[in-house]
């Protein structure tokens, strides 16, 4: 958000004027970096709606888009200050140019640009953070964006895959289940006192759905109350640490999707090591990032097991084959790598080879979920129609 301000320099030269800012004490602790003495800023808070935090977040295809931008600019033999400015002045996400802003004021203060994006831990994580240190380091800043914006864009292309192919089933289920109840409710009741006012016998099939069909009427708005209820609880204990990792532990064992889970983890495992490592970050601090990043308890647990062996000298594939979670074929083309000092080439071969198996996986699942769907519909509407309407069609016999 814009901040109005009046301030004077340490000289008593007065200044007025505005800056963009996340918070009031942001905008002054910019101001004060700059040398000036405010005298007054004024500004609203966001409040309401726009002050959730799904608001203020910047998407990955953004920060894709950012990295590729700062390293042509760099290649171009642009300053980091200017690189920033044009950047921030050109962004269409609004939080991510007030972030940029608050990035061009610390760089003024004297922050190293991986000091700057550090303070920004929603925007840039520690893996981007600790990239970008290795490029200043090494003098190769813009081919470490070059790196970051091929990683993220990897990482962006697999994420929305693996989503998508999720989505679809769950939106039929819903939709399945939606109708179902929408029959039981409205449809089923009206034909069910037809055929028991016909005083003949009812099946027993019929009397099952009839059954269901009277606790949805009567007891419906219970258990709405109840599944809300048993959401909200689920969502609560998603957020606590013991809950995280019972739900990515499930991700692992789900049938059909278990595989896919773990397929992406190790991409991703092999893909931030064999970044992070041809940008020349040491082994160890390459492990502990790439398990605050992994994006999963019981693989993120993984690496930070391996990181403590490695520190106390064992090998990295020494270390990653004492958990069962690792395939054998990972471990031993890791430690042919060792071996030959080729451990980079082999996490990127690695690291393609998963995305293939991801690839696959997804097309697998969506071929094979497409008639298992269309099968469980049929039948699902089927039973439901044939226990009513096979009474209704003696009824009618019996009349004639």
């Amino acid at each position: 958000m814009v901040f109005k301000y009046k301030a004077v320099t340490t000289t008593g030269e007065k200044k007025e004027g505005v800056i963009e800012a996340v918070n009031k004490d942001l905008a002054i602790s910019a101001l004060q970096r700059r040398g000036l003495v405010i005298l007054s800023i004024f500004g609203d808070e966001p409040k309401g709606i726009m002050a959730n935090p799904i608001f203020q977040r910047v998407p990955m295809r953004d920060v894709v888009i950012l990295s590729r931008q700062i390293s042509t600019l760099f290649e171009a033999q642009v300053s980091a200050l200017k690189a920033f400015t044009l950047l921030a002045s050109n962004s269409e996400n609004k939080y991510l140019g007030r972030t940029l802003t608050q990035v061009i004021d610390d760089l003024q203060a004297g922050f190293s640009i991986s000091g700057a994006l550090a303070k920004h831990p929603k925007v840039f994580s520690d893996f981007y953070v600790n990239m970008v240190r290795a490029g200043e380091e090494s003098g190769k800043l813009s081919q470490t964006f070059i790196y970051l914006a091929d990683y993220l864009d990897r990482q962006y292309e697999l994420t929305t895959k693996t989503r998508n192919a999720l989505i679809y089933p769950a939106f039929v289920i819903t939709v399945f289940i939606a109708v179902m109840i929408l029959m039981l409710v409205m449809v089923i009741p009206k034909l069910s006192q037809l055929i028991i006012e016909s005083g003949q016998q009812v099946p027993i099939y019929t009397r099952v759905i009839i059954g269901i069909s009277n606790f949805f009427v009567d007891y419906g708005i219970f258990f709405g109350i109840a599944l809300i209820i048993a959401i909200v609880w689920l969502i609560l204990m998603a957020r606590t640490e013991k809950g995280k990792v019972t739900i990515d532990s499930m991700k692992l064992t789900i049938p059909l999707f278990g595989n896919l889970f773990k397929k992406v983890y190790l991409s991703r495992i092999s893909d931030n090591m064999d970044t992070m490592l041809s940008a020349g970050i040491p082994i160890v601090r390459s492990i502990e990032i790439t398990a605050s990043v992994v994006g999963n308890k019981v693989y993120g647990e993984i690496m930070k097991n391996t990181s403590d062996l490695v520190k106390g000298g064992s090998s990295f594939s020494d270390a990653l084959g004492k958990h069962v979670e690792m395939p054998a074929i990972l471990i031993q083309m890791i430690k042919v790598g060792e071996e030959t000092g080729s451990v980079t080439n082999i996490l990127k071969t690695l690291a393609r080879f998963y995305k293939r198996e991801v690839d696959e996986a997804v097309d697998t699942l969506v071929g094979l979920i497409e008639p298992v769907m269309i099968v469980v519909l049929g039948i699902g509407v089927g039973v439901l129609l044939s226990a009513i309407l096979i009474p209704i069609y003696n009824i009618a016999s019996s009349i004639q």
